[in-house]
């Protein structure tokens, strides 16, 4: 809701500073010979026809074309609007400038091309106006709805193998099974609650890392080697939700094995201001996991980051013959 008031407020003032340009043009050359009273109905009765033609046509023609696609009907009402509105803007001007400018009541091909160009012209601005904020609309629509649909790619890849491992260690009569059961609950309470946010704590999104490392070290029997790190404030620093996440679940995909008693991995996240460093760098053992030829690359989390942070992140990516990491850092 807030979010909404926000861009209609935005909308309302890109509205007011076109009449505002508009009134501060004519005020410039404002009749003074006509006295104050007269010289406002001679400057408001002509403004307030634009203003009702303009939004006519914003709020009740214009949604025919850009709406229901139904452009014959569009020209038929704007042709109807511009004629009403012409015949009505004479009357009324007939009306009110009779008394102090009788001459300005003729009826003249150059007094009804006036009045029609002039409604022309604001149709058109406040026509731009709409086209824009929707075409803006429509490609934040798109870029949530695409965000959304790769956050949906992270959540079952992870669940599948957290459930995976929970039937292992259950079928194996393992104490630590209810343990297991714990931190996938915490996991699940992130994962639908937390993760559906716009952004959330740093704090959450390394508790939830914890929950994993924890998971996953059980189901490896503790053989691979763990170094996380944390330094820096991150009481505060709030950041997108699973942005984080993925490059340590790809870590453990293809850095361990639990036939490898040299796997390890080195997590070290930082803070320094609004600036946060995360880097990743795992072994590579010898022999693949068969985990190692499911899930997703580096293209996703490259579209995420592009997405939640558009020219506000760097991400390197390091490899050599025996080791792999990356180093992502957010403004």
């Amino acid at each position: 809701m807030k979010s909404y008031n926000s861009e209609r407020n935005k909308i309302i003032l890109l509205h007011l500073l076109l009449w505002v340009f508009y009134l501060t043009y004519r005020l410039s050359d404002f009749p003074s010979r006509l006295g104050l009273e007269n010289g406002l109905i001679f400057l408001g009765v002509p403004l307030l026809f634009y203003l009702m033609i303009s939004y006519a046509h914003y709020l009740y023609v214009l949604p025919l074309w850009l709406k229901h696609r139904r452009v014959p009907m569009y020209f038929v009402w704007l042709f109807v609007l511009l004629l009403t509105g012409l015949v009505f803007q004479i009357v009324m001007e007939d009306i009110s400038f009779r008394n102090f400018l009788p001459g300005a009541t003729e009826i003249t091909f150059a007094r009804i091309s006036r009045i029609f160009w002039n409604d022309t012209i604001f149709i058109l601005f406040t026509s731009l106006i709409k086209i824009t904020i929707d075409r803006v609309q429509l490609e934040n629509e798109k870029l949530v709805a695409e965000l959304n649909y790769l956050k949906a790619q992270i959540n079952p890849h992870f669940l599948f193998n957290t459930l995976h491992n929970l039937h292992f260690l259950v079928h194996s009569h393992a104490k630590n099974a209810a343990d297991i059961i714990i931190k996938l609950s915490n996991i699940m309470r992130y994962m639908i609650y937390d993760a559906n946010q716009e952004t959330v704590l740093l704090q959450s999104e390394i508790s939830y890392m914890r929950d994993y490392i924890h998971l996953e070290c059980i189901r490896l029997n503790n053989t691979v080697k763990i170094d996380f790190n944390v330094s820096g404030n991150i009481d505060t620093i709030r950041i997108a939700p699973l942005i984080l996440f993925p490059f340590l679940e790809n870590a453990f995909k293809h850095g361990v094995n639990d036939e490898d008693a040299n796997s390890w991995i080195s997590i070290d996240i930082e803070s320094a201001g609004r600036q946060l460093s995360f880097r990743v760098r795992n072994s590579k053992p010898g022999v693949k996991s068969a985990r190692e030829e499911s899930g997703f690359g580096l293209g996703n989390l490259k579209k995420r980051l592009q997405l939640s942070y558009p020219n506000g992140y760097s991400l390197h990516v390091s490899e050599t013959v025996d080791t792999f990491g990356i180093h992502l850092v957010l403004k």
